[in-house]
């Protein structure tokens, strides 16, 4: 195998999208029936994923849920991703092209700091995204859209920053709270409700899951913790110490206290 070579005019730069436009390998193949509703039975879609800014950074969560029509699909698949060591990526919408999109995605970021030396700016990171989303918009017309959320801890403003997109690619930046797919206007209810300037990090993920909670209760597509299987939402950190998972038994126990709260039980 050799590598490619390319004229000045024609040398795509750092960015590993354009590389494989110059190859000509970032076109999508479709066959007969792809985009009809036979061709897209059975495709996985998933919703609900939201982001909200406390006082050192961002909290990312999403639900387990992924919906093939009216049938559960899978009842614990991931959405929120790091993107790179200090910023991630949650997914809504079709399950396979939007993980392909993750991917895609955090390559793109390793390429670029491989080649310059330093890594691409969070500005330039969300606008990045926003690129993948516009070349998708065909793929996306076709019924399998792609619309995530991205949030990452910003070192020269010294804040946490999310920024929200639609599958056309735009992209708007949040100063509080974002979240989308098909739960996101109960789960943005409440956090509209519960936010303050002045959340720490135990209040912010104590706000997702309540979030993400009630966005299951009103909507069929969004799934909500699993007592019986150990499935709960997938809740992360982004700080200036990066990309950090919240460990599974801490979520656990703080969906039980709200039960607990819910409920007015004291267990």
């Amino acid at each position: 195998m050799t590598f490619p070579l390319f004229t000045p005019s024609e040398d795509p730069g750092p960015s590993f999208v354009g590389l494989l436009a110059r190859l000509g390998m970032d076109r999508v193949e479709s066959d007969p029936g792809f985009g009809s509703s036979k061709g897209l039975e059975g495709v996985a879609h998933g919703t609900t994923v939201l982001a909200v800014r406390f006082a050192d950074g961002v909290v990312m969560a999403g639900d387990r849920r992924a919906t093939s029509g009216h049938l559960i699909s899978h009842r614990s698949i991931e959405k929120v991703f790091p993107a790179d060591s200090g910023s991630g990526v949650a997914i809504a919408g079709a399950a396979g092209p939007a993980m392909e999109m993750v991917r895609l995605f955090q390559l793109q970021l390793e390429h670029y700091e491989k080649v310059e030396g330093n890594p691409l700016s969070l500005e330039g990171k969300a606008n990045q995204l926003a690129l993948m989303l516009r070349s998708h918009l065909p793929v996306a017309m076709m019924g399998l859209p792609v619309v995530p959320l991205f949030a990452g801890y910003d070192e020269q403003q010294d804040r946490g920053r999310l920024f929200q997109f639609d599958i056309t690619g735009g992209r708007y930046e949040e100063q509080d709270h974002a979240a989308t797919g098909t739960g996101s206007l109960h789960a943005s209810t409440v956090m509209k409700l519960r936010f303050n300037d002045g959340l720490s990090a135990d209040s912010a993920l104590d706000l997702v899951i309540e979030a993400l909670f009630q966005a299951a209760d009103e909507d069929s597509a969004t799934g909500g913790p699993d007592m019986v299987r150990g499935i709960y939402p997938v809740l992360a950190t982004i700080t200036s110490a990066g990309f950090e998972r919240v460990p599974d038994e801490d979520v656990a126990s703080r969906t039980m206290m709200l039960l607990d709260r819910l409920t007015g039980s004291d267990r």
